[in-house]
């Protein structure tokens, strides 16, 4: 079938790539299931013409790629989608005509599917993708909500957790009341609270303020304020593991991939966060991503503005182009230059995660990216700064430093407005020694031990205030 039958047989033509390359060769093929999102990557020598439709009864997206030739590597498709895929059922493949091979991914749900292709980066040729997002989107709420309510507690009116549960009614999105009110979506973490203090204060200051400002619940007494020993809500810790999915960071000379391992030492520090809490205040960590797949920069940021996050640490795990520096490191957002060319280095690299991992440019959210670009404040750079030092002291404690201080750069995924946010290297991947030492569990744990010493003693200086501010 010649190009331009193609095109007058009716079917709706996306273009994604600049020509149609007749004899392109398929040279892999991933599935990358996840909670938010389940991505199919087609990867190809040639930049690939598609077009798409989408049935809603079964539901399911039937994509044709034409001017290729069905081979092993397509064929392989249908047995990388895991049963625990959230939103594929089934892919099917086989050649429609001469010249077209027809894809059929059958769906467990309703989708809205994103297509876009990439062009070579890194290891890859041409790659297509195809983003499945479920109707219903996942909230990021529900995880730590369901940690905090204990089974026995489901039906207590009196607990605003509980309420809230009840009204989701199996629903993985909050309901209308909730959405529609900020101060019931605090509730659900959080707690009623003073009015946020000036943006200038420190947090020791804010504190002091919010203390000073504090009003009383329904129904209590009117009287001498007692004095403030806790914040009566929890503790939200965003964990950022680097990487993910199609991206897999840096590897190392023996094969070891930052993401696995970041991975890894997210889930010790998350069940260290979990069993800890803030002067009787439970603690809860909440996961940017739990297993392996891609999360675009500005919406790791968004994530953790959702959950209203009282601080946000991102796990790498460093390297080099020689295989000489060793050493942990601990980063922070710099609104004006980079602390050292080192320092500027890697915040460039860290901050080509998007290219590499495959983000749709053209559904970027312009308003979110304004906001991780332009919106970074003093404030929040100071108690970054400040949350830094303690986790790098920690650090010192277990390991080798690569540097004693705390370094800056702009580093696009610490650019949340106003959460104190790290970026934490536990060691550089591309020294020998290190790398072997960075898999053994052994380390791991001296890690996660040492970063939860550092969280811990952070609250000790800086407790956190009442929450009150939305998020977007």
């Amino acid at each position: 079938m010649k190009r331009r039958d193609f095109i007058h047989s009716g079917a709706v033509v996306l273009c994604l790539g600049p020509a149609l390359v007749h004899g392109a060769s398929i040279v892999n093929v991933r599935v990358w299931p996840a909670p938010d999102y389940s991505r199919v990557t087609i990867e190809s020598d040639s930049p690939l013409q598609t077009s798409q439709s989408i049935l809603t009864n079964p539901p399911r997206v039937v994509l044709d790629i034409a001017g290729i030739s069905l081979n092993t590597a397509l064929r392989e498709l249908v047995a990388k989608v895991r049963q625990d895929d959230p939103n594929i059922a089934g892919i099917r493949v086989g050649q429609f005509n001469a010249d077209v091979v027809r894809l059929v991914i059958d769906l467990k749900q309703g989708v809205r599917p994103q297509i876009f292709s990439l062009t070579p980066v890194a290891v890859y040729q041409h790659r297509l993708v195809l983003d499945l997002y479920p109707l219903q989107a996942i909230d990021p709420l529900d995880a730590l909500i369901a940690q905090h309510v204990p089974a026995s507690a489901a039906n207590k009116p009196t607990d605003p957790l509980t309420d809230l549960m009840t009204q989701r009614s199996g629903k993985s999105e909050l309901p209308p009341a909730v959405a529609g009110n900020p101060s019931t979506l605090a509730k659900a973490v959080g707690t009623n609270g003073p009015s946020t203090p000036p943006s200038g204060m420190s947090n020791t200051q804010r504190s002091d303020a919010a203390a000073a400002t504090a009003n009383p619940g329904p129904g209590a007494i009117v009287g001498p304020s007692p004095p403030i020993t806790g914040t009566d809500r929890l503790i939200v810790i965003a964990l950022d593991p680097g990487h993910g999915g199609e991206d897999p960071g840096a590897i190392g000379p023996g094969g070891t991939k930052e993401k696995d391992v970041v991975l890894k030492l997210a889930f010790l520090l998350r069940d260290r966060i979990n069993a800890a809490s803030v002067k009787g205040n439970p603690m809860r960590a909440y996961l940017t991503r739990d297993a392996d797949f891609f999360v675009p920069l500005h919406i790791r940021v968004q994530k953790a503005r959702r959950v209203q996050a009282d601080l946000f640490v991102s796990l790498h795990a460093d390297a080099f182009y020689t295989p000489a520096p060793q050493g942990a490191s601990v980063f922070a957002l710099s609104q004006g230059g980079a602390s050292s060319s080192a320092a500027r280095w890697m915040a460039a690299k860290e901050n080509k995660a998007d290219s590499i991992g495959g983000l749709n440019v053209k559904v970027k959210d312009a308003e979110a990216q304004s906001a991780i670009l332009d919106m970074s404040t003093t404030r929040q750079i100071t108690d970054s700064l400040a949350l830094g030092g303690t986790l790098l002291g920690e650090m010192g404690r277990v390991g080798k430093l690569h540097k004693g201080s705390v370094e800056q750069a702009s580093f696009a995924v610490l650019k949340a407005p106003d959460i104190p946010s790290v970026l934490v290297e536990a060691a550089f991947i591309s020294n020998p020694e290190e790398e072997k030492k960075l898999i053994t569990e052994e380390y791991q744990n001296q890690v996660a031990d040492a970063l939860m010493r550092g969280i811990s003693a952070y609250f000790g200086k800086n407790p956190p205030l009442a929450r009150t501010r939305t998020v977007g």
